[in-house]
């Protein structure tokens, strides 16, 4: 496919710059041809300023560059999407985006669980049973994904889906309870993954 630069009389295309890792928007930038080229050339993700009515390299003058990884066009040939690997924040403010948002790594609902989790264990042990099993330790929380992990087996070769499912749940809530008995974290447990994807 070839980009349509002509769609619009200025000659620009909106490029969208994402994290190739954790997937956050980092920000929205603008390209002619000539920026694109120098994207592909130098490996650093290079716009148009329509300010400056020049090429802009992002991180040319803090240092805080885009590294390239890959691009996609969409289906009308006039937007780009960019993976890249930043150096540092990508806003001039300073901030990781140029919405203010942090550039981490979600996992959608699990991120809030483990969130949530983090949140309760400080809480009162009467009244919070997550802060009651950081209360009793580590055996107990360890115990815990223990039993949880035989109930999901004993599910698992049952033909009842619904329960597989709900103890399932509780094997997964248990086991996050347990990564953070030991100061761990779900990006731990993927980085370790990814390692082995090596």
């Amino acid at each position: 496919m070839k980009i349509d630069f002509n769609k619009n009389s200025d000659g620009l295309v909106p490029a969208i710059i994402q994290d190739a890792k954790t997937k956050t928007v980092l920000m929205l930038g603008y390209m002619n041809e000539e920026a694109f080229e120098k994207t592909q050339t130098t490996g650093k993700v290079t716009f148009y300023s329509r300010t400056k009515n020049r090429l802009w390299t992002k991180g040319e003058e803090s240092g805080n560059f885009l590294k390239l990884v890959s691009y996609s066009l969409d289906c009308d040939q006039d937007t780009l999407l960019f993976q890249v690997n930043p150096v540092g924040p990508t806003c001039h403010t300073g901030s990781d985006t140029c919405w203010n948002d942090k550039n981490t790594t979600s996992y959608g609902f699990l991120s809030e669980l483990e969130q949530t989790i983090t949140e309760r264990k400080s809480a009162d042990k009467d009244s919070s049973y997550v802060a009651s099993l950081f209360d009793k330790g580590i055996n107990k929380i360890a115990q815990k994904v223990g039993e949880e992990a035989v109930e999901t087996v004993i599910e698992a070769l049952d033909s009842n889906d619904e329960l597989f499912l709900y103890e399932s749940a509780d094997l997964l809530f248990h086991y996050l309870i347990l990564l953070q008995a030991k100061g761990f974290k779900l990006d731990d447990i993927v980085a370790a993954l990814e390692q082995r994807k090596k």
